[in-house]
């Protein structure tokens, strides 16, 4: 029994030290790492983020390390960079190689967005609409989602969209919502590709157009969008905007509902009673085949 755990101890230290070795870096990657050492402890800014960024992600053949990270994002943010700045209040927003600490976060978010970075811009509509590190101030989101969304950032101009949409923040306005929200689908947004087939359906800050909402859902729903998935099976249910069809109609609706919504689950079996057996068979092969397209990363901040 000894015996048997000692070698599973082994084991473990050797895939431990396994996953924690830098990629195998290469000769150019070492020059390029040497080369950009070397300016940055000259005190080169643009270098000194560059470096931060190499430790940040594990990049040149560097072994990740948050803590080395936030280190040279910190001396090129004292020297006001702003991607820099950006980037060590995301380490303070998160926690990575430093305490967690929001109203840090936004003291350097502030200095960068000062300098018109989009990326601090929405981080700081972020933090003034949840509360974080400053009092909650969703008028104060809407002016910094806006300043970040009219430098074409898409996550900003999606949360335009909403704020407009729910008169958050701002006054109601169907039509600014809609131009938000296309501005970023065309960024190929899934959230906003779904919310802008919402209004071309119901005619909301645009004519009522159901054939332009079945190719919003349809964009949104191949990026494996649940809500867009629902939407599009029901329209191809019903013959709302494209020509009925049970068998897509149902693909999607089975996708839809394998992301775990009940309601979803629910208009899958009213479907089915609709249906042949050959062609609930084709419907199940074809959601089996599904593969989605690649979506834009909206890991934070989006509201729905």
């Amino acid at each position: 029994m000894k015996a048997n755990r000692l070698k599973l101890l082994l084991v473990f230290l050797c895939v431990n030290t396994f996953f924690q070795l830098p990629a195998q870096q290469s000769e150019a990657d070492r020059k390029l790492l040497a080369d950009i050492r070397a300016k940055a402890e000259k005190g080169d800014a643009q270098s000194q983020f560059q470096l931060g960024t190499s430790f940040g992600f594990g990049n040149l053949g560097v072994a990740k390390d948050e803590v080395e990270a936030v280190k040279w994002y910190r001396k090129a943010a004292e020297q006001n960079y702003a991607e820099a700045q950006c980037d060590l209040g995301v380490c303070y927003e998160r926690g990575e190689g430093v305490e967690r600490d929001y109203p840090e976060a936004v003291k350097w978010f502030l200095k960068a967005a000062g300098q018109n970075n989009a990326s601090a811009q929405f981080n700081l509509g972020d933090c003034f609409g949840g509360g974080k590190g400053v009092k909650k101030d969703h008028v104060e989101a809407v002016k910094w989602y806006r300043k970040a969304a009219e430098h074409d950032f898409a996550l900003a101009q999606y949360n335009s969209g909403v704020c407009y949409r729910d008169g958050r923040g701002v006054e109601s306005d169907p039509v600014e919502a809609a131009k938000w929200f296309r501005k970023a689908a065309e960024h190929n947004f899934a959230n906003a590709q779904y919310n802008l087939g919402v209004c071309y359906e119901r005619g909301q800050g645009v004519a009522k157009d159901e054939a332009e909402a079945v190719k919003w859902y349809r964009k949104a729903a191949e990026q494996n969008d649940d809500d867009a998935q629902y939407n599009l099976g029901v329209c191809y249910a019903k013959g709302q905007g494209i020509a009925k069809d049970y068998v897509e109609g149902y693909k999607w609706l089975l996708l839809a509902a394998a992301q775990g919504d009940e309601n979803k689950k629910k208009a899958v079996t009213l479907l089915e009673t609709r249906m042949s057996q050959e062609q609930i068979a084709e419907g199940q092969e074809l959601a089996h085949n599904f593969k989605p397209h690649k979506a834009l990363n909206s890991d934070k901040g989006v509201a729905r």
